[in-house]
């Protein structure tokens, strides 16, 4: 089931999401609505928070050849455990910041753990744009957005295009 996303300022977006104690049917069908969610957006990872599920859980797939087989992850709990020394910068944009982007240096590669949909402990090494995903939607589960990482006034710019965006869409639906 497609869920609908929240669009920045939204006071969930800011706050640090609680642990996932137990995996239950109902978890694993929110990672499914996640993944359904995150597909049709389109998008290549989304965090719980962004739908207004205040749990530690991601997921996302970061393939985008053409042709290749899809390789989505649901990752509950996920923390990373070690990161490089070498930065990355990418161009990063937010499904809950739609149409705006910004350069982000982050850490080139990560390793990350988390619990699978079958609670079994996971642990995997990330580089490129996979890295780059992760420590994003990681960002989501405490609290942090990618326009946190830009200077004050690029970022006040972005907010306030994001109010007046929200304004014309409750405009629309009325």
């Amino acid at each position: 089931m497609k869920r609908p996303i929240l669009i920045h300022p939204d006071p969930r977006l800011k706050k640090v999401c609680a642990p996932v104690d137990d995996l239950s049917d109902a978890l694993r069908s929110l990672a499914q609505d996640m993944l359904s969610t995150m597909y049709d957006a389109p998008g290549i990872g989304l965090a719980a928070p962004q739908i207004g599920v205040m749990s530690r859980l991601i997921v996302l797939d970061c393939v985008k050849e053409d042709g290749a087989a899809p390789r989505p992850l649901a990752m509950f709990n996920p923390e990373i455990i070690a990161s490089s020394d070498e930065l990355n910068t990418y161009e990063e944009g937010c499904l809950s910041i739609p149409d705006q982007y910004a350069d982000v240096t982050r850490p080139a590669e990560v390793d990350v753990a988390w619990i699978d949909e079958n609670g079994n402990a996971q642990r995997e090494h990330f580089d490129g744009l996979w890295a780059t995903c992760v420590q994003h939607e990681i960002d989501h589960l405490n609290g942090k957005l990618f326009i946190d990482y830009l200077k004050p006034l690029k970022r006040q710019m972005i907010t306030r295009k994001m109010v007046k965006f929200k304004k014309e869409r409750a405009r629309e639906r009325a």
